[in-house]
């Protein structure tokens, strides 16, 4: 499966039986507007600003394009979470669409990140639909967002149908209360269901659908990437569903473009770093267009791509009070809390780990705690602690929750992180490649606080917890119980953690992460780097 590369031809319609529809897709843009990662100020190939300059240059050879958004667009950065936080207009992610005219969306598991509220106001304040035939109102069963699919007619009466869908292993990652009323289907089933529907009612000459998952299985081969849990299932609807012509696709943040079983696939990556471009073919026959050929590309962002100044100039405002409200220091670090190395601080007990684990222990009141390094880019904290820094640790708005676990669920918790590493040649210890591919998953590794274990990876998986005591050196029982604090995606069994479903909920603060740990070091002014060294990766 490789990419293809931009065309030179023009897109035109041939003859007056001849016709090229081009769709082009974005997906998990992420809040990503500039082409900055906003660790510093230099210019990056990604940001839908990059990505708009080349929208602009395909309309100009074909301004009946269609143009689709495949969900997570309103989180992610700095500037995304300030827009949130303390602007009251429309969130600068959507008015850069509407300036673009998107004509469809679909809602990501990132756009409930934030709760109804926002997610609803986006909404409104979109001038496109947001289509999503999973997600049903709970109590009627109908679309919770409206009708789930639009009808488009495009050139000389080509009627296209652009069907949405989100992957619907949501309530395994999101706050219960962000989701309240919500009802998640089978996303396979609800586009074979939706997919008869409009064929039957609708007719469509040309069906696309957009869907917030990824592939499952190898393109080629169509041996499984991952256990198949149904939080990907993208070459099952490639496979199992007929009548559709185009799937774009998202959630693993990858870059593809072919065909799966005849259906034109996309995923544009994330960040703004690539735009996916469907060309269909279609011939008019009898007095309806047929399809009869498809072509998949992505069009990659590069810095030689200016940034469009339109979509610049509408998010300046929000850009720069984001910016001057990033630079301002909230405190300062006594000792090293640097991350020189995610491995690194992933096989040893590291400050800036423990650092995090006491103030989710702070916040929630208890003595046992665990914790992910986020992001592979992720720095830790310098002698000067800026906003900036806080919400580049800590870019996901996750907020904290309290269960009562017993010992042996502590236990298989521990088995579940210790997967994350493998014995590797010459006895070296390496990363699991089931957390690099499809899809790069460091952060579903943990680290403890409160409690003292050592993982020996020499061991079988399962079998790996050698040594599982109170910070007294009192052994943990399989029945003795304990409050542990963690973000509410583990909790809630995000990253294969199945052992924390239907646990008691002992206390829930909403309040999200950066947001505590701003608090955190604004209270306190000075925060120091320790290390007790409760917990050790070894290799007998």
């Amino acid at each position: 499966m490789k990419n293809g590369l931009k065309s030179e031809e023009p897109i035109v319609t041939k003859t007056n039986n001849e016709a090229i529809c081009t769709i082009l897709a974005t997906s998990d843009i992420h809040g990503h507007l500039y082409p900055t990662d906003y660790r510093s100020s230099e210019e990056l190939p990604l940001g839908l600003a990059k990505l708009a300059t080349m929208v602009r240059r395909e309309r100009e050879e074909n301004p009946n394009l269609l143009l689709i958004d495949n969900g997570d667009l309103i989180q992610g950065t700095p500037l995304a979470s300030y827009a949130v936080k303390y602007i009251e207009g429309t969130h600068p992610a959507i008015a850069a669409c509407n300036a673009l005219k998107y004509d469809a969306a679909v809602p990501g598991n990132h756009e409930f990140n934030y709760g109804p509220e926002v997610l609803e106001r986006a909404m409104e304040d979109s001038d496109f639909p947001w289509l999503s035939a999973g997600i049903v109102n709970a109590a009627t069963g109908e679309p919770a967002f409206g009708k789930p699919y639009r009808i488009k007619e495009i050139g000389e009466g080509i009627r296209v149908a652009i069907l949405g869908v989100t992957t619907h292993y949501i309530p395994n990652w999101e706050h219960a209360h962000y989701i309240e009323g919500l009802k998640f289907n089978d996303a396979l089933e609800s586009v074979k269901e939706w997919t008869a529907h409009i064929r039957e009612v609708e007719a469509p000459d040309l069906l696309i659908v957009a869907y917030h998952g990824g592939f499952e299985r190898d393109l080629e081969t169509g041996e499984a990437w991952e256990r198949l849990t149904g939080e990907n299932q993208a070459y099952a609807i490639c496979r199992e569903v007929t009548g559709i012509d185009v799937l774009i696709t998202g959630h693993q943040h990858r870059l593809i473009a072919g065909q799966v079983h005849d259906v034109a696939v996309v995923q544009p990556g994330s960040g703004g770093q690539a735009l996916g471009k469907i060309e269909v073919s279609l011939t008019r026959e009898g007095g309806r267009w047929i399809v009869t050929g498809k072509r998949a590309e992505l069009l990659t962002s590069t810095n030689s791509i200016p940034a469009d100044e339109a979509i610049i100039k509408l998010a300046s405002g929000v850009e720069a009070a984001a910016q001057e409200w990033l630079d301002q220091t909230i405190g300062h670090t006594d000792g090293d809390m640097k991350v020189s190395s995610p491995f690194s601080c992933r096989v040893a007990d590291n400050p800036f780990i423990e650092f995090v684990n006491r103030v989710q222990m702070d916040a929630a009141g208890v003595s046992v705690s665990n914790a992910a390094l986020l992001n592979e880019a992720s720095k830790g904290f310098g002698p000067v602690i800026t906003r900036r820094d806080v919400l580049t640790n800590f870019m996901y708005p996750n907020t904290l929750i309290v269960l009562r676990l017993t010992g042996q669920v502590i236990r298989d918790a521990l088995e579940q992180t210790a997967t994350y590493f493998r014995s590797g040649e010459n006895q070296l210890l390496e990363v699991n490649p089931a957390y690099l591919a499809p899809k790069a998953q460091h952060y579903n590794y943990d680290m403890w606080e409160g409690i003292r274990y050592e993982l020996d990876i020499s061991r079988p998986a399962g079998d790996r917890v050698v040594k599982l005591q109170t910070m007294e050196g009192k052994d943990i029982l399989s029945h003795m119980e304990m409050e542990v604090v963690m973000n509410n995606y583990r909790a809630n069994g995000g990253g294969d953690y199945e052992m924390y479903k239907g646990k008691p909920v002992v206390k829930e603060i909403l309040t999200d992460m950066a947001d505590l740990v701003a608090d955190y070091v604004t209270r306190h002014g000075m925060v120091t780097a320790v290390c007790d060294h409760n917990w050790q990766i070894v290799l007998s």
